[in-house]
């Protein structure tokens, strides 16, 4: 069997998503039987984010399965697995993209469209994630009845992986501003089993959105990144905004990378640090990135660049953005450096020195601060006018009182107003 990256034409993507969104228009607490599971092998063990898939709290039933339910997703997880079992040799690699970009633009259309009780609100980017994870795992156990080689595998996962993120859809109109906006998947799921993550909620709530703006016309369009240090060291971040840097109808204008971070601010992260150093949290595989806060590394795959960036958003003017009134936003210039020449880190207030080494970004020593590093490093390389930095948003939290139901009127408040401030310092950016 030979993979190869397939044109599709839009009246299959049409038709693709018609099928998708007639599977989730009705959410059921109910799963659709499948037809045939001869084509699985269930005794496959995934990696440790799809073996969540079964995680409950305190021993009850599982929480992800509880939330595709009800955000409606499990359908289209189930019809993903049907035709898994039925697609021939040559046609495989077509559906996992097909099926990919399907989701993403099920995600970002549920996402931009009401729902009703006793489906998740449109806004909950929870159902996303688990379903990408579910149909990975389906592909990891996949038997079909053809010749299928680890390489040729891992080449199909990783296509619905791109496919699922919105890096293989995110095509700009003509004539218009074009605004390239990212998030991230939900993460520390072993402390909460039910977290989501506001910045990939923002992210499906904009893509495809227009926005005027003194007169202009400015399109959105959006992706979500994983937490997993692998996908960073496989260059998916350059991989998916180097076309938007390259010049040719597909050039942004800007370019935000978003990712969750204190509790009740927006800080726009003023410098941006090469190196890892977080020790006291893996990434969604509970893999490390390696290195401290003494002893910060750089990731095997970074372009070579300096040890600090900085952005050019024009932070000054979104400093001022109208958000809810329980947060606040900021220019985060505070860095943790190991100053030249010295062994111990140093916290700066107002950024590096010159010669320092880079522990901490102003956003931290985690795969958000890298994101923001190889984005603007990109700008570097390619196009040092465009406007490029990064937006940490608040931490999304449940009601004190609910430790156990996958939401309550306090989360979801919580949600459509940190997507609110978001937008608001966004469309702040653009004038």
């Amino acid at each position: 069997m030979r993979l190869r990256p397939s044109s599709l034409p839009r009246f299959v993507l049409v038709g693709a998503l018609a099928l998708a969104t007639a599977l989730t228009a009705a959410p059921s607490a109910t799963a659709l039987p499948l037809t045939d599971q001869s084509c699985f092998d269930t005794g496959v063990t995934g990696t440790v984010e799809e073996q969540r898939l079964d995680n409950g709290i305190a021993g009850g039933p599982s929480v992800p399965a509880e939330i595709l339910a009800r955000s409606g997703f499990n359908r289209q997880v189930e019809a993903f697995s049907r035709l898994l079992c039925a697609v021939p040799s040559r046609a495989a690699s077509a559906l996992v993209r097909v099926q990919g970009e399907v989701l993403w633009r099920t995600a970002t259309h549920r996402a931009q469209h009401p729902q009703t009780a006793p489906a998740l609100p449109s806004s909950d980017d929870r159902g996303l994630y688990w379903a990408r994870i579910s149909m990975a795992l389906a592909l990891r156990q996949w038997q079909p009845d053809f010749g299928l080689g680890t390489a040729e595998r891992a080449e199909l996962i990783r296509s619905l992986e791109y496919s699922s993120r919105g890096i293989t859809s995110t095509r700009f109109s003509p004539g218009v501003r074009k605004i390239l906006v990212t998030g991230f998947d939900p993460f520390t799921l072993d402390a909460d089993i039910r977290i989501g993550n506001p910045s990939g909620a923002n992210a499906l709530t904009l893509d495809g959105r227009r926005w005027k703006v003194n007169g202009k016309t400015y399109e959105i369009q959006t992706m979500v990144f994983p937490v997993r240090y692998t996908d960073f060291d496989e260059n998916m971040v350059e991989n998916a905004l180097k076309p938007h840097y390259q010049g040719g109808p597909q050039h942004a204008d800007m370019v935000m990378t978003v990712s969750q971070g204190r509790v009740g601010i927006f800080d726009l992260e003023a410098f941006n640090g090469r190196r890892r150093s977080v020790s006291s949290i893996g990434d969604n595989n509970n893999l490390w990135g390696g290195g401290t806060i003494n002893a910060p590394v750089v990731s095997p795959s970074m372009p070579a660049g300096p040890e600090w960036l900085t952005a050019s958003l024009p932070m000054a003017r979104m400093s001022g953005a109208p958000v809810p009134a329980q947060f606040r936003t900021r220019v985060n210039t505070s860095v943790l450096e190991i100053p030249a020449g010295e062994t111990t880190p140093v916290r700066r207030p107002d950024g590096p020195t010159p010669g320092s080494i880079a522990s901490e970004g102003a956003g931290g020593g985690y795969l958000s601060n890298e994101i923001a590093y190889r984005n603007t490093l990109q700008r570097d390389l390619l196009d040092p006018s465009m406007p490029a930095g990064h937006l940490h948003v608040p931490v999304l939290r449940f009601d004190v009182s609910n430790t156990t139901a996958i939401t309550d009127p306090t989360y979801e408040t919580n949600r459509d107003q940190i997507i609110q401030g978001a937008h608001s310092v966004l469309r702040t950016a653009l004038g």
